[in-house]
């Protein structure tokens, strides 16, 4: 379980992370990329950024080049930004629980309208 420090560090990275791709990458060429959440590791010398990115395929296969290919960039932004001993190396990985879910809730809300209605509460004898 990880201590108090790693929280912190780990949404401190989280909100830098966000913030230097915000401003570093146009939409339009690599799609929406958000920053999920990041995997500190327990030197705090490597973290695993969880991204999702919206847009077309092209868009998505095209953002994920572009953050492995800018990773060096972006992790002198967070060094500026986030004061700590050792800036962590970057590995970026999309993360796809969100398409995920939202896929279970499409079959639970198919299941939900292909039950038949019924009249009312039962009631049990």
């Amino acid at each position: 379980m990880p201590n108090l420090r790693q929280e912190r560090v780990r949404e401190l990275l989280r909100r830098a992370i966000g913030e230097a791709i915000r401003r570093e990458f146009h939409v339009n060429d690599v799609g929406l990329i958000t920053v999920n959440d990041v995997e500190v590791g327990g030197d705090l010398k490597s973290a695993v950024v969880f991204i999702t990115i919206l847009g077309n395929p092209e868009q998505q296969k095209h953002g994920l080049q572009v953050l492995e290919q800018n990773r060096i960039r972006i992790q002198s932004l967070v060094a500026k930004s986030v004061v700590l001993k050792y800036t962590p190396t970057l590995k970026f990985v999309v993360d796809d629980s969100i398409v995920r879910g939202n896929r279970v809730l499409q079959i639970i809300e198919e299941l939900e309208n292909a039950q038949p209605e019924t009249g009312g509460p039962t009631e049990a004898p």
